[in-house]
């Protein structure tokens, strides 16, 4: 007999492992899923749209594969839970293709597999339950932006034997294994007004790529007499989202036993100084577009050049050209592809360097969770040798979230070599095609 104590308990266990990623709609999705399963009441898809996605009753599920691309994702972040190296147990949370409902298969084995944990609390009642996920969703985000900036450790229980298996990943070995300083540089971007030439009030503000500080625009207005009046420095720059999320998981991978708090220091890229490029280990974490000096460093020996815009990147030996479609403004619910760029590579003194960038934010968001993940490092060491090397990663994204990613290259930096991935994980039906229609059955 299947108790509401055994599902509740290795339910518990998977939450804890952080494979929900940030809180969100695959965590809240998960929860509801839970709780109607528990019930004995599996909901249709038209009630998952309306309950955790916020849809009105006019959705049309034939048109839109919100529920089913987010019910693929959790179906595989069960799988991946159950596969971890060193998981044995015999009890598994499954959720069957074509249903909306979670299961416990194999529950013939002792309880005990699965009494670790203390008893959770019994799941509150259904009408109570946009209140308590929304709650947790924005505590949570806070509590993630907040302590990604500080460098906690918030990956939620993540196990120590993967971390493990991450640290001693040569891509983070070697920047753990000495004393040198780590530099964690983020992509920041300048912005300034453009005025009304009428009342002087600023009337919208300005990024614009050849402009990367106060000293470039007082440059472009003395060269451009026609611009006086006309732009103003605003002392602003912004960040994008996907920042604090990515720091997050890499910011949980440096936090290793032993290393000192102040060994790890965070800098925008505006202010990364020739002397840290020297002296120190440097993790680059942002928009390709963001990298400034670091993207020469990063391309020069590179396959991949950056195209006609900063959405685009060019396989100089092939001539496929890799265009994000996030620049494109797509429509609420539809799902588009993003790309995400990875380098590991030596410095001038012995010391790293560490490129985690995307052409737009689901792609550095998942560019991070694959070098920050066992499974995803390992795909990719089996691909690569030698000192310098690169990845290319396509994304798929569904509004701002990632949903899931697949190598499509890597290959020695300067090398005209091409490592297709041929692992399970990368030759996934394309964006989950496949599972898609067997979820279309509801």
């Amino acid at each position: 007999m299947i108790l509401p104590e055994d599902i509740q308990q290795l339910a518990e266990r998977f939450r804890a492992t952080g494979l929900l990623g940030k809180p969100g709609m695959l965590s809240r999705l998960f929860d509801y899923l839970l709780e109607r399963s528990i019930a004995g009441t599996p909901p249709k898809e038209i009630e998952i749209a309306i309950d955790v996605f916020g849809k009105d009753e006019s959705f049309a599920v034939a048109q839109d594969s919100t529920v089913r691309v987010y019910v693929h994702k959790l179906r595989r972040k069960l799988e991946e839970f159950h596969a971890q190296a060193g998981r044995d147990d015999v009890a598994r949370l499954v959720l069957p293709k074509g249903e909306y409902r979670i299961v416990i298969e194999g529950v013939d084995a002792p309880a005990a597999k699965i009494t670790d944990q203390p008893t959770p609390p019994r799941v509150e009642q259904r009408s109570r339950f946009r209140v308590r996920s929304a709650l947790a969703a924005a505590a949570g985000c806070f509590l993630l932006l907040c302590a990604g900036l500080l460098g906690f450790n918030l990956r939620p229980g993540a196990p120590a034997s993967e971390l493990d298996t991450v640290r001693g990943n040569p891509v983070w070995a070697k920047l753990l294994d000495d004393d040198r300083p780590i530099v964690v540089v983020v992509g920041d971007y300048y912005i300034f007004g453009e005025t009304d030439p009428r009342s002087g009030a600023v009337k919208r503000m300005v990024r614009e790529f050849s402009i990367n500080s106060a000293r470039e625009l007082e440059e472009q207005l003395q060269s451009d007499p026609r611009l006086n009046g006309r732009y103003e420095d605003l002392e602003l720059a912004y960040l994008p989202t996907s920042t604090a999320f990515a720091m997050r998981d890499v910011l949980t991978t440096l936090a290793a036993p032993g290393q000192p708090q102040h060994r790890v220091q965070v800098v925008l890229a505006s202010e990364l100084t020739t002397d840290m490029l020297r002296t120190a280990h440097v993790i680059y974490i942002g928009y390709i577009s963001g990298m400034r000096q670091l993207q020469e460093l990063a391309f020069q020996h590179s396959r991949l050049s950056v195209g006609a815009s900063f959405d685009e990147l060019i396989d100089k030996r092939t001539g496929q050209r890799y265009v994000s479609q996030a620049g494109q403004l797509p429509e609420a619910g539809t799902m588009y592809r993003d790309y995400g760029f990875f380098a590991s590579f030596p410095g001038p003194t012995g010391n790293r360097f560490v490129i985690i960038a995307g052409t737009r934010d689901v792609a550095v968001m998942e560019t991070a969770q694959a070098l920050t993940r066992a499974w995803p490092l390992a795909e990719l060491a089996r691909s690569t040798q030698g000192e310098s090397f690169e990845a290319l990663y396509e994304v798929a994204g569904l509004n701002r979230s990632n949903l899931s990613g697949r190598l499509l290259f890597s290959a020695a930096l300067g090398s005209t070599e091409r490592h297709p991935s041929n692992t399970p994980a990368a030759t996934e039906s394309n964006f989950f095609l496949a599972d898609l229609n067997d979820d279309r059955s509801h």
